[in-house]
């Protein structure tokens, strides 16, 4: 199934429990309080963590998102009356609503072609007020971290709440220009086994830079890192803030 981890339920607690917060998380929640109680939105909130955690901050968030089980999983969380959670897509957002976007866990490789890309970029313009921020991260394709996502590397033991085991792992199926096709594979303890199918897009930093523009953007920095090092001394990302 095509990104059955946002889709599938079982799937959506096997990566609720894979995905804690981290210090990525930390980034987000930094930029975005740099002036306080914003109007943000979360687009492809999945199962909440970032928006959660913006709303606990003081941030009036709403979090958007096609996954209905995903969004169900956020709902269920402690908190999550603090958030407004609308099942849609960047075509949904309301006009000029938001002072500040953002796209976590790599949302924008989501958009695989130039024209998806093109199009959500212009929709969170337009759901922007004048002068308001869109933050996101993207993998810098200079890193090639696609080269990790095999059966190897990336294989790894997961415990769901009720103490299911899933053993997990990548396998890469594809590379062309720029777009990595991928499966995840899930075996659980009680023998089943599930997949995952994805492809994410790898932008270079002119190719991000290229496309903010297009849509109306001005790009204020572009980090390599988490803690805000350069293109390509920090931990293979692109972290973009950009003004409308």
């Amino acid at each position: 199934m095509l990104h059955a981890e946002f889709r599938d339920p079982l799937l959506v607690a096997v990566y609720d429990a894979e995905c804690p917060w981290t210090h990525e998380d930390d980034f987000f929640l930094r930029v975005v309080g740099e002036v306080p109680g914003r109007r943000v939105l979360d687009l492809g909130c999945g199962t909440g963590r970032p928006a959660l955690g913006l709303a606990a901050a003081g941030h009036v968030v709403t979090g958007v998102d096609p996954a209905r089980a995903s969004l169900r999983a956020a709902r269920a969380k402690p908190g999550s009356e603090r958030v407004t959670w609308v099942e849609g897509t960047s075509a949904d957002l309301p006009d000029a609503t938001f002072d500040v976007a953002v796209m976590t866990s790599h949302v924008a490789q989501f958009f695989v072609t130039d024209e998806e890309f093109g199009r959500a970029l212009t929709d969170l313009r337009r759901a922007l007020v004048a002068g308001g921020r869109l933050v996101f991260d993207t993998r810098d394709p200079e890193a090639r971290r696609w080269e990790a996502w095999n059966p190897v590397d990336s294989h790894r033991r997961v415990e769901l709440a009720d103490g299911t085991a899933v053993t997990a792992w990548t396998e890469v199926t594809a590379v062309i220009d720029g777009a990595v096709s991928f499966t995840h594979h899930y075996s659980f303890s009680d023998r089943r086994q599930l997949q995952s199918t994805a492809t994410l897009r790898f932008r270079t930093e002119e190719e991000v830079r290229a496309a903010l523009r297009a849509a109306g953007f001005q790009v204020e920095h572009v980090y390599g890192g988490w803690n805000r090092e350069p293109v390509g001394d920090g931990d293979g990302e692109l972290l973009v803030i950009a003004r409308r």
